[in-house]
């Protein structure tokens, strides 16, 4: 009989990642000694209840559910009932660890599912976590700009708290080439489409602990979503769902009663290691790590789980078509929505898929000529949902969409009508709901994060820059000049309130100046546009008259995203439309007044996707 001393290895490695404590052993090169280090956790609530409370997931029973020469799966599961401790959130927990024959590292999926009957609660965040060994691993890479020798917890406790307890000034770091930088874990964020492998690095030892994530089907809000990665600890996380970035609007809420079943993962630990004369090991195996998350996307859906939640690729689906786009404005002919974003999630309306949170999503990037192919689609019943860069607004396909077994299904030609009244007489930005193109102002010399300095797609990460409007713009507020401003240059990334001498806070109006050679006094003239994020904003526009008694068009954004305060260009989207009668509107020069009126704090505001000014409608 073949030797199964590796599958003891697994069996102890397990049990060291916390799953059930019982072993202390040589672990403390990679993690500490206690549960407190490695984990599942959920955040959670009562239903009515915002006090959010954290159940450290710990199982109760073990199983071996597969075991060969070549592979073996360990299941440790808590039960809920009626009569369990307060603290548990009710859901039945399956925590799988599987290992491979001569593969460096394991791979882990949850199963959590909830019985009929089962009270109401929200969910708020799923993820699992991983805190290294501080004195080994100080070197953190979440992409190829960012990826840096890290501060430590006690250089975070020694340092000046900043507006919020995540952002630490380093005041007093061991390492002296970080004095003066900003450490804050949401400075490491990335959408779900790009986070698919980021860890740590020990010299000494040179290793590296990796978390690959080959798919994003099971996470929440898309593939824009923004989430947390690695951080100061040293802590590596899987987030599979949270309301970052997002806020209350994406957390989920189960009602009295509700079924609900999930597989969240499988996400692999990727393990690996250079000769300690290698002296680019910090880059080589950052390549190495790369290389592995190749290969399990590749893989990916995986053929060796043994769950019948989670089907293999011969039990899935594919489904294709071709997306275009009729803007009669642009072009009189139906033409390919180029790069445009097509997914499948749960039933919904138009856009929706943003904020579900309970089902599978499976997205792709359509060709130049709006062809797109969907594979690997989880057997059940979806929407088809689709957005395209350049065009504001959302597509959803009129019918359900049943994936079977094997299913390969052909929507054939589509057709996306992009939201329009009329022509456009002016626009601010690019609809692709971001604000990354507006003016994105450096940091403030005392704030900086130097890795970011490298990264121009990442310039937006940077500490207190709402901050940097009052010192742009002094008591003033940005004028826009239709034809003569850049928006690159001259449109603020994010609409923010003004601090004040006293430590206040006002609110601010920008102004956008325009000519109109002509004029239909009677049409209806329409404001077109869309915001990349909100938290607790409101729009005003006024034509023509600043008077804050005079004649005004109002829409109310609120939103708790957060995506200012978290260095986030975008957090979730929201369409506007304003009907502007062209009475209030002038021949010759004219002005409209957009003020941002509720400033209690310094993270109430907006960033902006896309503004335009649409003439009269006419036929085309």
């Amino acid at each position: 009989m073949a030797s199964h001393g590796w599958w003891i290895r697994l069996l102890l490695l397990v049990v060291i990642i916390g799953s059930i404590n019982v072993f202390r052993g040589n672990s403390r090169v990679v993690v500490d000694d206690d549960n407190t280090q490695r984990y599942f956790d959920l955040v959670w609530n009562a239903a009515g209840d915002r006090t959010g409370a954290y159940d450290n997931v710990q199982g109760t029973r073990m199983r071996i559910i597969q075991q060969t020469n070549d592979i073996l799966e360990l299941s440790f599961t808590r039960e809920w009932s009626d009569g369990s401790s307060g603290g548990m959130a009710p859901l039945n927990v399956d925590k799988r660890y599987v290992m491979l024959r001569n593969t460096s590292g394991f791979h882990t999926y949850v199963i959590v599912d909830r019985q009929e009957g089962w009270p109401a609660f929200d969910l708020g965040e799923a993820r699992v976590a991983f805190k290294l060994n501080m004195r080994n691993f100080r070197y953190m890479a979440v992409s190829d700009k960012r990826r840096r020798i890290m501060p430590t917890v006690m250089d975070r406790t020694r340092g000046e708290k900043l507006g919020y307890p995540e952002a630490v000034l380093l005041t007093n770091p061991s390492n002296r080439d970080l004095i003066g930088e900003v450490d804050d874990k949401y400075q490491y964020s990335v959408e779900s489409q790009n986070d698919k492998v980021h860890g740590w690095i020990s010299r000494n030892p040179s290793i590296g602990f990796w978390m690959i994530t080959p798919s994003y089907e099971f996470r929440t809000g898309g593939p824009v979503k923004q989430d947390l990665t690695s951080h100061v600890g040293p802590t590596t996380l899987g987030v599979f769902m949270s309301d970052h970035y997002g806020g209350r609007e994406v957390t989920t809420k189960f009602q009295d009663g509700e079924s609900w079943k999930k597989v969240f993962g499988p996400v692999m630990i990727y393990v690996n290691s250079a000769p300690p004369s290698d002296d680019n090991a910090y880059d080589n195996l950052w390549k190495d790590a790369k290389r592995q998350m190749e290969e399990e996307v590749q893989r990916w859906p995986y053929d060796f789980i043994q769950s019948e939640d989670y089907p293999g690729s011969s039990q899935r689906g594919t489904v294709s078509g071709q997306l275009n786009v009729r803007d009669r404005y642009v072009n009189i002919e139906d033409f390919g929505a180029n790069s445009a974003y097509v997914g499948l999630a749960l039933p919904g309306e138009a856009g929706s898929w943003e904020k579900e949170t309970k089902g599978y999503q499976f997205w792709t990037r359509a060709d130049m000529n709006g062809r797109f192919v969907i594979k690997n689609v989880r057997p059940g019943l979806y929407n088809l949902y689709a957005w395209v860069p350049g065009f504001l607004g959302d597509y959803k396909y009129e019918g359900d969409i049943i994936i079977g077994l094997g299913s390969e299904i052909n929507l054939g030609m589509l057709v996306f009508t992009p939201p329009r009244q009329g022509p456009t007489l002016w626009e601010i930005g690019i609809p692709d709901r971001s604000a990354a193109e507006f003016y994105v102002p450096k940091p403030n010399p005392m704030y900086v994060n130097k890795v970011l300095l490298d990264s121009y797609e990442d310039r937006f990460r940077q500490y207190g820059l709402w901050e940097r409007y009052a010192d742009i713009y002094g008591i003033e507020d940005p004028v826009y000049t239709v034809g003569v401003s850049n928006y690159s240059t001259d449109w603020f990334y994010a609409h923010v309130t003004r601090k004040n001498g006293d430590s206040s806070y006002s609110p601010t109006t920008r102004q956008i100046k325009f000519e109109l050679n002509q004029l239909d006094y009677m049409g209806m003239y329409t404001l077109q546009g869309a915001l990349a994020a909100s938290t607790g904003a409101q729009l005003i526009f006024q034509v023509n008259d600043h008077n804050p008694y005079g004649p005004r068009l109002v829409t109310s954004a609120g939103g708790t995203d957060n995506a200012i305060a978290r260095h986030g260009i975008h957090g979730l989207y929201h369409l506007f439309s304003i009907q502007v009668p062209g009475y209030t509107l002038r021949q010759g020069s004219n002005t409209i007044y957009v003020t941002q009126p509720r400033a209690v704090g310094a993270y109430e505001g907006l960033m902006y996707d896309y503004i335009r000014l649409e003439g009269p409608s006419r036929a085309v």
